[in-house]
């Protein structure tokens, strides 16, 4: 049983040095900082860099067997609020 998860994004040099956007990577951890699965953003440069913090995605979510549990898709939406029926949703 889990009763809480710890997210860690892991950060990588390239995207800390240059601000160049690089596929987002996640740790997910219990409470004793165990490792319990690992989360992977999977999306192509150029949407990474153009569409930025709005950007589609697919993102995988892998227990320590290396077996996909969850995929969750975000659809390239609006992020203003002048536009509720276009706001982002996963």
């Amino acid at each position: 049983q889990i009763d809480q998860i710890l997210i860690h994004q892991q950060m990588e040099l390239l995207e800390i040095l240059t601000g160049f956007e690089t596929q987002n990577k996640y740790e997910i951890k219990n409470t004793l900082g165990q490792r319990v699965y690992f989360a992977a953003e999977d999306t192509d440069c150029c949407t990474r860099n153009c569409c930025g913090p709005s950007r589609p995605f697919t993102l995988r979510i892998i227990d320590n067997m290396g077996h996909e549990v969850i995929t969750l898709q975000r659809p390239l939406r609006c992020s203003s609020c002048c536009f509720p029926c276009c706001l982002q949703e996963v």
